[in-house]
């Protein structure tokens, strides 16, 4: 039977989270031999918003890299590759620009959060505004049929949907309708309570060292009525029992019980689940030391990446240019 393709990425804006390893990066790992995939490090995407520090691309792209690896994904199983480096992803976003009307980017629900949430940096640009034509092209360029996305990202593959069926109407039937693939990831926040985020600052890194995790655990944000240790707990609304949920489910309801009946103190609580995140972070930062002694060995793993990309993507390319009135072969 053959195998339905997947492509998903992430953009090098600086150290992935413990949020990217539940939210994605798992999921990513246990679908390597069940469809062909694509993994790709989003440089183009990240300089939308980061387009006045491209120093901060540069230096995380290759740790992206290499936390994808660390995390699981294989290149013997799997396409890694960095975004910038396989040319047709521009080449068919430039022919997608064509058929998308801005009403449809401007009503995004994503594009308008934010615009309202990013304050630090200027992304009332006509590239952030384009992103989800981009983001088309990515899945669109090797036919992918299935994304695996959170429910917050499912307006962006409708209209990746949309974009397809618009070129499709007007040039022939070149591209599939790409599926969402829902991931089961828990709702997942960061030490404040708030949405897990590198522009918040508050996410242990996977590359954080012991003593990071148990420094970062501590400021967490538990019941806000719990003065005392002898004042029974309310786990239900604590973002340190979540925690437990996500990383120890065998352990969580224990924990409960032990926070309800005031037998454990909150910081019993955050020392218990530093513990349990640095059993699941130090094999990662294990695999991340190894691969980041042989640099040479990484880039070589993005080239050939790239190059298994790039095979792919020219053969969508030389349908796309000819259906667009282009010659249909580049190289």
């Amino acid at each position: 039977m053959t195998k339905g393709t997947i492509l998903s990425g992430m953009r090098p804006t600086g150290p992935l989270h413990i949020g990217h390893l539940v939210g994605a990066l798992s999921n990513w790992a246990s679908l390597q031999d069940s469809y062909r995939c694509f993994f790709m490090v989003a440089d183009w995407h990240a300089l939308m918003s980061e387009y006045e520090s491209p120093e901060v691309v540069r230096e995380a792209t290759l740790q992206v890299a290499i936390d994808f690896m660390a995390c699981g994904l294989d290149p013997e199983r799997s396409t890694i590759f960095v975004q910038s480096d396989v040319p047709e992803h521009i080449e068919l976003y430039m022919a997608f620009s064509f058929v998308t009307p801005l009403g449809w980017l401007e009503r995004c629900p994503t594009y308008k959060e934010q615009l309202r949430n990013i304050t630090d940096r200027d992304i009332s640009n006509y590239a952030f505004l384009g992103y989800p034509v981009l983001q088309a092209a990515d899945i669109l360029v090797y036919k992918a049929d299935t994304v695996p996305v959170g429910e917050d990202q499912l307006p962006h593959l409708e209209l990746t949907r949309e974009i397809g069926r618009r070129f499709n109407h007007l040039y022939g039937g070149i591209f599939p309708e790409p599926q969402a693939m829902l991931t089961n990831a828990p709702r997942f926040l960061g030490l404040d309570g708030r949405k897990m985020s590198k522009s918040y600052g508050n996410y242990i890194s996977l590359s954080d060292t012991a003593e990071d995790i148990r420094a970062k655990v501590m400021t967490m944000f538990t019941d806000p009525q719990r003065q005392r240790k002898s004042d029974p707990g309310r786990p239900e609304i604590c973002n340190v029992h979540r925690y437990f949920d996500i990383f120890a489910p065998d352990e969580a309801r224990e924990v409960a019980d032990k926070c309800r009946k005031a037998e454990w103190g909150c910081t019993d609580c955050k020392m218990r689940i530093a513990e349990i995140l640095e059993s699941r972070i130090s094999p990662i930062r294990e695999r991340q030391a190894a691969l980041m002694a042989d640099p040479a060995e990484v880039e070589d793993i993005l080239t050939r990446g790239a190059q298994q990309a790039r095979d792919v993507a020219e053969a969508t390319m030389a349908e796309v240019r000819p259906a667009i009135g282009l010659k249909g072969t580049r190289r």
